[in-house]
Order: C-alpha cells, then structure tokens, then sequence
C-alpha cells in the first residue's frame, strides 16, 4: 500500500529526532497521514495526476513542489499545532516534508522499457518495492490507483 511506503519514509527520517514519547505516534502518523492526503487532494484537482505522476517520476523537484507544500501545511494545521512541542521541534519535524516526498520522487521509473512512465509502470514499480508483501502493496495501489483514474472521465 503506498501508505506503507510513506509510513516507511516517514519512519526512516524521524528515527534521530528527539519526539516526546507520548507525542510520538501521533507525529508518525499525522506525518504519514497529511503526506498521503496532499497527494490524494491533489489527485482530486484538474492536472493533479500529471503533478503526481512529475513527482513519482523524478521530474519535479520534490522540495519545491506544491504536493509537498501541501502536505506540509496539513501536517503544521492538524498535528503540530494541537501537539505544542515547542517551535524548535516543530521546525525540524516540518523541515522532514520535504525529505519524505524527496525519497519518494523518482521511485516511479520506466520498468516496462516503453519509453514512457505510465500506470504499468507505477504498478511495476510498487510490486518491485514490495518484496515479501507485494501482493498486498500491489492490490491496495492498484485499488487506490484505480479510485483516482476510474473516476476521471
């Protein structure tokens, strides 16, 4: 499931921040979670596919991207502001935005050799990321991919 792989960025990078015990799964998850909801809102928008599809690919610049700005303005508004762990630690945690949507940018390449990045290839990519649970990461994708494209007409 492509929250999964977030859920792993997002993991990864907060592993050597110093985040309170009591605060710290709900910064994980509101993380993962503000992550995952920039880029389904952005699905939802005209062109958004395209923005997503850029920063899957490696051709937006992930740091600069409106996708990451999102989700770090969602991740500042639902969780940082109701957690109150102090300005430092706020800025630090939401410098991590960026990183997490770095990591995944590029992860989508063309896995088929046809020249071009396309939901084949997206779906190649997730069951090559996969390993042991590529049945699972590849169905829920291909389920959250076929929400977002099955209802563009």
């Amino acid at each position: 499931m492509i929250s999964d792989l977030i859920a792993q960025q997002v993991k990864s990078l907060t592993g050597g921040v110093q985040i309170p015990a009591a605060s710290r799964n709900q910064v994980l998850n509101g993380m993962s979670s503000s992550v995952l909801g920039s880029l389904t809102q952005t699905a939802a928008q005209p062109g958004g596919l395209d923005a997503i599809s850029a920063l899957f690919t490696g051709k937006a610049n992930a740091a600069s991207s409106p996708i990451t700005k999102l989700a770090g303005n969602l991740f500042n508004t639902n969780v940082l502001s109701k957690l109150n762990l102090g300005s430092a630690l706020n800025g630090t945690l939401s410098g991590l935005i960026p990183q997490v949507m770095s990591k995944l940018s590029g992860f989508i390449q063309d896995r088929d050799g046809d020249g071009d990045v396309d939901l084949n290839d997206i779906i190649l990519s997730l069951k090559g990321s996969a390993g042991t649970a590529g049945g699972s990461l590849l169905g829920k994708a291909g389920s959250l991919l076929g929400g977002i494209l099955g209802g563009k007409k």
